[in-house]
């Protein structure tokens, strides 16, 4: 695609700064919208992908919702509307926490994890254009974006 200026066919910035702040986030449009190509024939949005790959991860343990929401990757997400729409997609399970029945815990069905398999294999494309970073440009670029969110 070549450089920031080229692509949004600007040639001066006020800063470095500047630019790298609009370059973080044209990029990040870029990435999500691929990503969101990628999701569009399993019919989940990015941030129900999130909620299922949080629960593949938690597996075996139920997870509540306060809990999946602390670690979304956007965590203004409506977690209650998440979860609503995956269980009517059968790809979670809602139930009443035995240790505290106000609580409901959730968890990825056999349906979900399937699901999550197939994406995986789509994204191993996506996985491939990184490629084009080192590990130590990877190690690096997570540094600064480490940073930038202190």
């Amino acid at each position: 695609m070549g450089s920031l200026e080229q692509a949004i066919q600007q040639s001066k910035f006020e800063s470095e700064l500047v630019k790298a702040h609009i370059n973080v986030i044209y990029t990040a449009n870029i990435l999500a919208n691929k990503q969101a190509t990628v999701l569009k024939p399993f019919n989940l949005t990015q941030e129900q992908f999130n909620v299922l790959r949080i629960l593949r991860g938690s597996m075996p343990k139920s997870m509540c919702q306060k809990d999946i929401l602390c670690r979304m990757v956007a965590p203004s997400s409506n977690v209650t509307l998440l979860i609503k729409k995956l269980v009517t997609k059968k790809l979670v399970h809602v139930s009443q926490s035995e240790i505290d029945r106000r609580e409901y815990v959730i968890n990825i069905t056999k349906a979900g994890l399937n699901t999550l398999s197939a994406i995986d294999i789509v994204l191993e494309k996506l996985k491939q254009e990184w490629k084009q970073l080192s590990e130590a440009e990877a190690k690096q670029l997570n540094k600064l974006l480490d940073k930038l969110r202190q």
